[in-house]
């Protein structure tokens, strides 16, 4: 239930009143913004990025009302605004979803960033309606600047109306209710004047699907002000049927094939490196963030690539990468027939398999992904049947608790018992999404079960194994996840975990290489094969940050 609004004061309640308005009127909106969807991809899920997105801010601003500040141990403490708006803000970027998810979060977080400062002027108070006019400044100017090529008649556009009639308003009025009921006045009619603006959305006959998820947003903050809720609305553009080419995914000019998107940990000199490295590789670019944390948002055709520049400034995670494929049938109300979800711990497996069609969930070596995430990944590959791959003994009992809810939501889910990344990568190879749901999960289950799996590890203490007593320091060497060989180097274990693999046959091997291992130690591995197996091939991918030193597959 919402929250009781306090009319023309700006404070902590306030903002939470906001939020909880917020995501109801998205929620409300969803489906009628993702049918006008169709800017920068017709992919009918600005709705619900933009809800979702507000859903993980809510929950961060609840967290904070829940938890005591810091040097406070009341159970239910005070919340100062300054703490509200940047645990909001935070929130935002944590969970931000697609093009427009991610730039609502930059929007609150330049919100966060004038009303979470002390006021320049003597006496004035955070939530005055002067703070609050600059807040929404601030917050259009730094959507601008995330966004790489930043294109009128959009949620930008939209933004920088309301900032202006805020900056309008305060100048004659100064409460904080009259701000930020110009800036929804303004917002309205921003949006009305978008197909105008551009294009594909005159083409169409539709307003901007952001913009119209930004106007919710503010109709919100002037309902948490004021007291007075908005009048309900449609959706402008909603009752026209909006074009689609008869397939989608076959038009040449449809535009990268993949949306990559994950949190980074990097400085502000690595993220400029990587702003201009990812603007060569693909379109929409959004990065948004600050102080050590970003949100990166781009459309590519190499995701790979995508997050290997990421692995290159920082510390990616979260990733998520989805074929637009199948996001495009989506918009046409589809689902596709069948999809991959797989379980990899690393960022190039990610790619690698992301490429390949699969949807992707990163759970780093020790790490045990969340049921939900799994099911959220299920979700979002919007399919009727899905192949799921948990990649790891320990991750089975996960799969088979998100197969069962997902079941629950009339997605026929088969749980292929992987056990190490690379019987995943064999099961992928023979995945048949055109033939039946029966024979390709048998398929890639026989795949799977017929690759052998080793890995290195390095001792971090003296312990007893199946094959002795190791020392800190020494390099193990698995197979089927049980301690082979003990060594003291790479190149030499790898060898020997290979001899043992390959004296049973085999006619491919699979090395995936951590993010430390130098190239030279696959092309030993390699010349080593071959030269006692000459009818065996090899193939070498990176496995990215995560992953484990070495791990080999023989099929």
């Amino acid at each position: 239930m919402p929250y009781e609004p306090a009319p023309h004061t700006l404070d902590a309640e306030a903002v939470r009143t906001w939020s909880s308005l917020a995501v109801a009127a998205l929620g409300r909106a969803r489906e009628d913004i993702d049918a006008i969807n169709v800017y920068p991809v017709a992919d009918a899920d600005t709705g619900t990025n933009l809800w979702l997105t507000a859903e993980a801010a809510d929950r961060a601003l609840a967290e904070v009302f829940a938890k005591p500040a810091p040097g406070m141990t009341d159970a239910t403490p005070e919340t100062s605004l300054a703490r509200a708006v940047r645990a909001y803000a935070h929130g935002a970027l944590i969970g931000a979803r697609g093009n427009s998810g991610t730039i609502l979060a930059q929007l609150l977080r330049g919100v966060a960033d004038v009303l979470g400062e002390e006021p320049g002027e003597p006496g004035e108070e955070r939530g005055s309606g002067r703070r609050l006019a600059q807040a929404l400044t601030r917050a259009a100017q730094e959507a601008y600047q995330a966004v790489a090529h930043p294109v009128e008649g959009t949620m930008l556009t939209v933004a920088a109306a309301a900032a202006r009639a805020g900056e309008t308003a305060q100048a004659a009025t100064g409460t904080a209710a009259d701000v930020a009921r110009a800036a929804y006045d303004a917002a309205r009619e921003a949006l009305a004047e978008t197909p105008g603006q551009l294009a594909a959305l005159g083409r169409a006959g539709v307003v901007d699907a952001g913009g119209c998820g930004l106007v919710a947003v503010l109709g919100a903050l002037w309902q948490a002000l004021s007291g007075v809720e908005p009048s309900a609305e449609p959706v402008p553009g909603r009752a026209v049927s909006v074009p689609q080419p008869p397939d989608p995914c076959e038009q040449p000019d449809a535009g990268p094939a993949y949306e990559v998107v994950y949190l980074l940990e990097a400085s502000d000199a690595a993220v400029g490196e990587l702003r201009t490295r990812l603007d060569g590789l693909g379109d929409s670019l959004v990065v948004v963030g600050g102080e050590g944390l970003w949100n990166v948002h781009v459309h590519v055709d190499d995701p790979g690539a995508a997050v290997e520049a990421g692995v290159v400034a920082g510390r990616p995670y979260r990733i998520r990468i989805t074929h637009f494929g199948d996001e495009r049938r989506r918009a046409r109300g589809e689902r596709v027939q069948r999809a991959v979800v797989a379980v990899v711990p690393g960022e190039g497996l990610a790619g690698l398999c992301g490429e390949a069609g699969a949807t992707t969930v990163l759970a780093p070596p020790g790490e045990v992904p969340a049921v939900s995430a799994l099911v959220e990944a299920i979700r979002r590959a919007h399919a009727r049947e899905v192949v799921l791959l948990p990649g790891g003994a320990e991750l089975r009992a996960t799969a088979a608790a998100a197969a069962e809810q997902a079941r629950a939501d009339g997605v026929r889910v088969a749980v292929i018992p992987t056990r190490s990344a690379v019987q995943g990568l064999a099961a992928l190879a023979v995945h048949d999404p055109e033939g039946s749901f029966d024979e390709d999960v048998v398929a890639m289950t026989a795949a799977a079960g017929a690759t052998r799996y080793g890995e290195l590890a390095v001792a971090e203490r003296q312990s007893f194994t199946s094959a002795g007593i190791c020392q800190a320091g020494d390099v193990l060497g698995l197979i089927d996840g049980d301690v082979a060989v003990i060594g003291s180097g790479l190149t030499e274990t790898a060898e020997a975990v290979l001899e043992r693999m390959l004296g049973s046959g085999g006619e491919l091997v699979t090395l995936v290489l951590g993010p430390e291992v130098p190239d030279t130690l696959a092309e030993r591995l390699e010349a080593y094969v071959q030269q006692g197996h000459l009818a065996v091939d090899t193939v070498t991918y990176r496995g990215g940050r995560y992953s484990a030193p070495l791990l080999i597959g023989v099929e």
